[in-house]
Order: structure tokens, then sequence, then C-alpha cells
């Protein structure tokens, strides 16, 4: 029996969810209680380790006060090279594995994590488990054995830890198993695991909310000229896509990847939840559960029940805030010392960058995360949740400012393009500039006709409604700025086969949407040149 395992054997529903979900009964006193304990306890571990005195000197900091103030904020940089070359030798504590980040700029973040560490994520991975898969406060269900389809990339990718070390302390049916994605590649693991997931239905589904949205219109699209396989000549296939069939053509429309599989929960993560929340609820039948984790610090917050915005989870990493002006600040002047606030004293409806300090031993101390949150609400009053709720917003830098009076986020543009009603397979956007005046470039592959100016008037129109700052650009400065750039039908899927060939993980198969780089630009320009010329 494996460790988490015992519990569903021993524990009543009562004491399961105090188990695994009791944080989300903690006061926010209670809360800061259990953060400063544990940065006491890191600080003492990682005084007299190599990095731990690089960064903190020679001091001691003997409260969480002097720990702010003598200890500077730091990024991967103050670490290298020496987590970059996995050297042991000058961490506290010997890690339990190293993992790395998908990373940005073709350079890996190695990071190491601490077997208590790990323990506390499983924990947090059972949590999020019985979270996703409940309407309501207390209910409990899942059971070791659950079958889970999940789509990630394999170790030392950090997804392909967090699942396989989850899988070594609680039963899952794991569609496709880590080993197949590590030896028969990512893709073809993918379709053998949807295939398994055929015959053996799924309970939770877990994926970046983008891919579950083009792999449910793909599906869809598939499905209405479907011919049966031999693999699909069993029985229990059979019979499920026989009900798909009837409740489709009893609710009159295609066949959608709800039909096939009655999921409990659908897990995601990531900026694009809140952009594709109501596409993933379209294809695959439920709302989907947000988990906000990383490579540095492995779980960093959830939704409760109620879906209403991420709550922080209090004992994988000591969390501080750095109020959005700050940054700013930090941007303009290198040399400026920001000051940072805690949980306990963010504000309702103000943007924060996250910044953690690893426990248990482990060497990032002070670390800027670079991920914008909002504090959605302080609490929640009907649900009886005494804790910060936040919405994952951005990463710093992933602003296009135009005029120095609008800064246009992947949400914003996003909307706004939807909202102009036009059909399109994908885009990206970056600021660029003729002479001297700035402008939103949009490449953007459309799949129906309309004239390159008209959707530029239609974007410009939009931009205007769903961001104050941006309308202020016309009336004052007499601009329109939007300008778009159509690419051929394909060239986006062409993208992301040429990344698959290179071997790239399964969140760089798509091109950042804002700012991406140069490089990206032309790669994508080459492709649609190639495209015309066919």
């Amino acid at each position: 029996m494996l460790s988490e395992d015992k519990y569903f054997q021993t524990l009543t529903e009562d004491e399961l969810w105090q188990r695994y979900c009791g944080f989300l009964d903690l006061s926010i006193d209670e809360f800061m209680a259990i953060q400063k304990e544990l940065l006491m306890d890191e600080i003492e571990r990682v005084a007299d380790s190599f990095l731990g005195r690089k960064i903190m000197g020679n001091q001691k900091p003997k409260s969480i006060d002097e720990f702010r103030q003598l200890v500077p904020l730091t990024t991967y940089d103050d670490y290298e090279p020496y987590l970059s070359e996995r050297q042991e030798d000058v961490l506290a504590v010997k890690p339990y594995f190293w993992c790395h980040s998908t990373g940005r700029g073709g350079n890996f973040k190695w990071v190491p994590h601490g077997h208590e560490t790990v323990e506390k994520a499983v924990k947090r991975y059972v949590s999020t488990m019985i979270l996703c898969t409940c309407k309501n406060k207390g209910e409990i269900n899942i059971a070791p054995g659950l079958r889970f389809l999940v789509i990630f990339a394999p170790p030392p990718y950090t997804s392909g830890y967090i699942i396989g070390t989850f899988a070594e302390r609680f039963s899952l049916r794991i569609m496709p198993p880590v080993d197949q994605v590590e030896t028969m590649g990512m893709q073809a693991a993918i379709k053998n695991g949807f295939q398994v997931a055929l015959k053996e239905g799924v309970d939770i589904i877990g994926a970046l909310a983008s891919v579950l949205v083009k792999m449910g219109e793909a599906m869809s699209e598939q499905a209405s000229g479907m011919k049966l396989s031999a693999s699909m000549l069993h029985p229990k296939v059979i019979i499920r896509l026989s009900r798909a069939w009837l409740r489709s053509k009893r609710e009159r429309r295609g066949i959608l990847p709800k039909d096939i599989w009655e999921a409990k929960g659908i897990i995601v993560g990531g900026l694009d939840t809140a952009i594709y929340k109501d596409d993933v609820t379209h294809y695959w039948g439920n709302p989907p559960f947000e988990y906000y984790g990383g490579t540095e610090g492995l779980v960093y917050a959830l939704h409760s029940w109620t879906k209403k915005g991420l709550i922080f989870v209090p004992d994988l990493v000591f969390l501080e805030f750095l109020p959005y002006e700050e940054v700013l600040k930090i941007q303009e002047d290198k040399d400026y010392q920001p000051t940072t606030v805690l949980l306990n004293e963010v504000e309702e409806g103000k943007l924060y960058e996250v910044v953690i300090t690893q426990l248990y031993g482990m060497p990032l101390l002070r670390y800027r995360l670079g991920d914008i949150i909002k504090v959605v609400a302080n609490r929640d009053e009907e649900a009886g949740i005494d804790l910060p709720h936040v919405a994952f917003q951005r990463r710093v830098g992933e602003l296009i400012e135009l005029a120095g009076m609008a800064r246009l986020d992947e949400k914003t543009l996003w909307k706004a393009i939807n909202n102009t009603g036009i059909k399109y397979a994908d885009w990206v956007a970056c600021k660029e500039y003729d002479r001297n005046q700035a402008f939103l470039r949009i490449y953007i592959e459309l799949n129906e006709e309309i004239e390159t100016s008209q959707l530029e008037s239609m974007i410009d129109e939009q931009l205007k409604i769903v961001d104050a700052d941006y309308k202020d650009i016309d009336s004052y400065l007499g601009q329109q700025p939007v300008r778009v750039t159509r690419l051929l039908p394909g060239t986006f899927q062409h993208y992301t086969e040429e990344r698959t060939r290179q071997g790239a993980s399964i969140a760089h198969l798509k091109p950042a949407r804002i700012n991406p780089d140069e490089t990206i630009i032309k790669q994508l320009l080459g492709l649609n040149d190639a495209s015309s010329e066919q």
C-alpha cells in the first residue's frame, strides 16, 4: 500500500478533508504563524551553507522583518553557475531530485527539491484531486486507483517529476504512463493515452487550458468523419462511442469530448486558464480547476471548491509580494531597493509580483518568480474562507506599452480580438516602431476573409471598449495604433510541427503571444512565405 493510500483506508471523510484541505480553514493569522515558523527553520538550516552565505552573508536574521531588511531580492543569476551545474556541495540539504523549467530564451533553470518538500507537495497534489472533484466543502469524491488522463512533459521537466512522485505515493492509473512518455516521445504517448482512456474511461483530466481546447476542436472535427479502426473494436470503446453519438444527436450537435468522457474534474494551470475557461467547459464538460505551481516551488496556490480564486498554501514556500508600483520602479532603476508586503498585507484589486523563499533547506531566498498576480478578494465570506483569493495575470515584461498610456497584456488583447467575432486560428502581438511612432503589430492567422484595414479598425474599437487607458490614445494623440499582418492558413500548425521535430516541450510548441522573440516572428513569416509559394 502506498504512503497516501493508507489514509483513505483509515481516516473518515472529515479527517481526510482536514488532512488535505484543512489549510482552507486557517485564519490569516494562523497562516502567517505557519509561514513565520517555517521561515525561521529555513534560515537556521541554510545559514552555514555555501549558497546561504553567498546570499545572506555572515548574518543570520532573527525575525521575518530582519530577513526582509537584510537579505536582497534574488533572481536565478544570483545562484549561477552552481544550480545549472547541479552542485550539491553548495546546498544545505541533499536534494531528493533536480528538475528544470521549460526555459526561456533556450535556457533551462535547474532547481533542487528536498525530501520534505516533495512530501508536502504530494499532499497538495491530493488536495488538488479532492478539490477539483467536489462542489461542496467536505466532499471526498476520489480514492486510490483513480484514472488520470494527463498531458505533461517527462522528467527532468518539473511536470514529469510531479506526476512521477505523486504516483509513487498515491495509486493512480496515469494515461499515458510516465515511462511511456520518456520512451515513446510525447506525441505518440499522448495518442496512446487517449486510446487507453477510450477503453478505461477517466476520472480526472489535466493539461494546459489551450492544449485542451485545441484537442477538443480536433477531436470534434475528427468525430464527424470517424471510422472504426481495429484498436476501437473493443466492447467498452464501442459502448462509450455509442453513448457519445446518442447524446450528441439528442442535443443536435457534433460529438464533443465530454460526450465520450464524463470526468469528475478538469485541472489546468497558467495564464491561459482565464482566456479559455468557457471553451474548456464547452468541450470537456466541467469548469476548469486552476492550479498555480512552478519549478521553483512546485505548488503555490489552488482553487477551493468554489473556484472563485487561487488560495495560497502555507507550507511549501515562504511568500512575499512586490507591489506592481515597486516592480515598475525596479525596471526604471536597477539600483532601487523595493519593499515587499506579506499575505496579510495585500490589498484587494491590486497587482503584485510573487516572491518566494524555498523551505526545508533548499537554496532560493527571496526569489523573484516574475509572476504577476491580482488580489481579487481578501476573503470569501459565503464559503467561510478567511484567506486572500488571487488570479494569475501575466509574467513581468509581458506587456505592450503604447504612448506611455496603455499597457496591454494577453488577456486584454485576446478579449478585444475575440469580441470582433472574426474567426481565427491563432495570433501573436508585439510593439513595433514606424519612425518615431510606436504601434501594436498583430500577426494573425484568419479562418475567414476580411480586409486588413477593416480588421485593424475592429480590433481598435474593441480595445477602446475593454481597456480604459487605450481609448485615450486616440483622443489625446489622434493615433490608431493597430497594425495587422495576416498569416496564411496553416502557419501556426507548421510552427508547432517544426517545434515538435526539434524536440520542444509541450509548453514551447506554441510561440509566446506577447512580445515573442524576433527569431520567432521571422520563423512565422518564413513559414507564411513558404505556404504562399506552394
